[in-house]
């Protein structure tokens, strides 16, 4: 059980303000990959799916049209920044393109910040409910501390100065923003594929009332998406449940870190250019 909480026990000798990467590199290789990665996932579902926000991705068609290298792109871009951080050559290029990107379009900061307020506190709420531990005031303030890092990078204004403050602002963002839109709608629909993919294969026949299940009530109703029937959510939680006690109980540090032999995705079956992900006419 010791050997559980190894990595745990070295976080807790980092300080998080200085050494946000490493803790930050260590909860998603490590510690909670495939709870990270999912959280990752319902982090920009959410983002996508506030009305503004929505707008301009119809606009694009990228998510909509161009599906699965959207959403390719957009994960690679993120696991660059986050395996070789901001300052070494393949982060600092992601980073870049990151800012290409979205250079062509007049997004408010507070849109910024709502994406950014996504990233830090969807995932950690993800494993406060659901990982095999909670994650520690040190790997809360270092996914803090990482995104604000970015956000600076970014020219994002504004970004609250604690993780609690942060949460605090996109509670009160959510509320105010998250509203019923067909635009989100209608990327939903188009980006549900992904997450069906994380749905075991003997729960295939429930993987739409099981991707919904995973969604809170609000994001279902900015989406349209019917809530599932309460034997599917209370089923989900009692799994997932059981799952972190099983793995708390039984697991053991993994011992090759997640993308240890690169990344792979459907659309670069073998391998990518840093330098090309995104939309067409933007490569550098």
């Amino acid at each position: 059980m010791r050997a559980r909480y190894a990595n745990l026990a070295r976080t807790r000798t980092l300080d998080p303000e200085r050494d946000y990467l490493a803790i930050y590199q260590t909860m998603l290789r490590y510690e909670f990959p495939w709870d990270m990665k999912l959280g990752l996932n319902l982090a920009f579902n959410r983002s996508f799916s506030v009305p503004a926000i929505a707008a301009v991705h119809t606009a694009t068609g990228e998510l909509t049209e161009r599906t699965q290298k959207r959403l390719d792109d957009t994960g690679l871009l993120m696991y660059e920044m986050v395996l070789n951080g901001f300052d070494e050559p393949r982060g600092r290029d992601a980073l870049r393109r990151v800012n290409q990107i979205h250079r062509p379009y007049d997004i408010p900061n507070d849109d910024y910040l709502y994406v950014l307020g996504c990233l830090v506190v969807i995932p950690t709420r993800w494993l406060q409910r659901y990982g095999w531990r909670r994650p520690c005031c040190h790997e809360r303030q270092a996914t803090y501390h990482f995104y604000r890092e970015l956000g600076h990078r970014m020219s994002i204004r504004n970004i609250p100065d604690s993780y609690e403050a942060f949460s605090a602002w996109f509670d009160a963002h959510d509320a105010a923003h998250l509203k019923p839109n067909d635009d989100a709608a209608t990327i939903e629909r188009a980006t549900r594929t992904l997450m069906l993919t994380r749905i075991p294969k003997p729960l295939t026949p429930l993987g739409n009332a099981l991707v919904s299940a995973m969604y809170d009530a609000p994001l279902r109703r900015a989406t349209r998406v019917d809530t599932p029937a309460w034997p599917i959510r209370a089923g989900l939680h009692l799994t997932l449940k059981t799952r972190a006690r099983l793995q708390r109980w039984f697991g053991a540090p993994r011992a090759t870190p997640l993308f240890a032999n690169g990344i792979t995705t459907r659309t670069y079956p073998d391998g990518y250019d840093i330098n090309h992900l995104g939309p067409a006419g933007q490569h550098r």
